[in-house]
């Protein structure tokens, strides 16, 4: 379980020794029904598989079953690359959904390849046709071709060299997912297969094959005049390696909570792949809203190039779960570089009336790096409940768990930790404050990476 799916603690004595019983949330179990029902779904058709093709031998129903298996998963990866909004809660956000994407992915060419090992020889049961014979030479240029697409998406980051495939290239190779998955469901309708007197796995993957092809159709061609709002440039600003956008609507506003994202796409500009980027502003009664992005990458250095004032560009969301609000009376902010926008977001929308008892650590490479410390003075002005600390690595040191014990006006262990920024700085400060016997009750954060 990760940590964004852990509850609330309750703290008691046996025998002089502290115990801790793991009270799951609401939240933190409803986000691991997504998971729990991509994983059945696989192993229904799988299961379906040996039973149904046991009579023709353990090799012919191993065949059947992981073919069946990948074709779930493959139709599945591209449900989830559809974004619905109804199955978000069900992952715990767009960004746990998207890691169970790309672990579908992985399966699926896993499954495929041993498909291919144990593939079902029915030569002598069936009565082959020419159209049986045509489905499975597709099957097996699908095959090949999911091989090479997949293994550009899994390994988009070379191990053992400094070469990293270009997100240009890694996003249009994905576009042709859809169109190999209907030459697999041709292969899966067609290919010769003896009559089986239980037609349920073949009804079965009938369904995800027409709901993976409809996804991905939804996706393709539909979804970006579904979705995408437009926006015009108001002003844009340059601090160090971040970009400010302040973005005004055109025609009906987008709706969103403080600590959401969207994803940003900008045509006109060159910059047609659409990237995600928090919300760096509380919602305003115009409409407006600010993006912080800071050049990670080819797109982000581009962009503050690229853009002009008055120029047109495309929002897609909100998307994520990233809430404070559901959070505890005490709660520490960590922020580490441009992971300080979704807490910029949150500062913003906090008032006079605000009851919770919040500290933010701030970690930044110089003080000019330091972005938004405007919205966070206001904040602290604003109510007595927020403060916050910026921390310089260069001539600070790098954060310790020590330093945020002793910043933190209350203590960590019974607070909240909410966390945006590099990995590395999470799993530090988390073994260290273990160590020193100061686990926050909770932790909570979000996975992308994208520049």
């Amino acid at each position: 379980m990760n940590d964004a799916a852990r509850g609330p603690e309750v703290v008691g004595a046996a025998s002089g020794r502290r115990f801790i019983w793991q009270i799951p949330t609401f939240d933190g179990i409803l986000s691991l029904i997504g998971p729990l029902l991509v994983a059945l779904a696989c192993c229904i058709a799988g299961g379906l598989g040996i039973v149904t093709y046991a009579p023709y031998g353990p090799a012919a129903a191993i065949g059947v079953a992981v073919g069946a298996m990948a074709v779930v998963a493959m139709s599945q990866t591209l449900i989830l690359a559809a974004r619905p909004s109804v199955l978000e809660p069900l992952f715990g956000g767009l960004d746990r959904m998207y890691r169970v994407h790309k672990w579908l992915g992985i399966s699926a060419l896993v499954l495929m390849i041993l498909h291919d090992q144990f593939e079902p020889d029915f030569d002598h049961t069936v009565r082959e046709t020419s159209l049986g014979d045509f489905a499975s030479d597709a099957g097996e240029f699908a095959f090949n071709a999911f091989l090479a697409l997949i293994a550009i998406s899994w390994f988009r980051r070379l191990p053992f060299i400094r070469l990293e495939i270009p997100y240009q290239l890694w996003r249009f190779s994905h576009r042709f997912m859809g169109i190999f998955f209907a030459i697999v469901v041709f292969h899966q309708f067609f290919v010769d297969m003896p009559n089986i007197a239980n037609p349920s796995l073949s009804q079965l993957l009938n369904i995800f094959g027409i709901a993976g092809l409809v996804a991905w159709v939804h996706t393709e061609f539909i979804a970006r005049r579904l979705r995408r709002r437009q926006f015009t440039v108001r002003a844009i600003s340059q601090h160090a390696e971040t970009t400010t956008l302040t973005l005004t609507p055109i025609g009906p506003a987008m709706h969103w909570r403080p600590g959401q994202f969207a994803f940003i796409s900008a045509p006109d500009a060159g910059l047609s792949e659409p990237h995600p980027f928090t919300i760096s502003s509380a919602p305003r009664s115009d409409g407006a809203l600010t993006l912080s992005i800071r050049a990670l990458g080819g797109w982000t250095r581009r962009l503050p190039n690229a853009l002009r004032q008055g120029m047109h560009i495309e929002l897609e969301g909100p998307y994520g779960r990233f809430d404070f609000r559901k959070g505890r009376a005490h709660q520490i902010w960590l922020a580490g570089g441009v992971g300080i926008t979704p807490f910029l977001a949150w500062a913003d929308s906090l008032t006079k009336a605000e009851r919770r008892k919040i500290h933010l650590v701030y970690c930044v490479s110089t003080p000019g790096n330091a972005i938004g410390l405007e919205t966070l003075r206001a904040a602290a002005q604003r109510t007595a409940q927020f403060s916050f600390e910026v921390i310089a690595t260069a001539q600070d040191g790098r954060l310790t768990a020590e330093q945020l014990i002793g910043s933190v006006p209350f203590p960590v262990r019974e607070a909240d930790l909410w966390f945006c920024g590099p990995t590395g700085l999470k799993n530090g400060i988390l073994k260290d404050l273990k160590a020193s016997g100061q686990t926050p009750r909770q932790v909570r954060y979000e996975h992308f990476t994208f520049a």
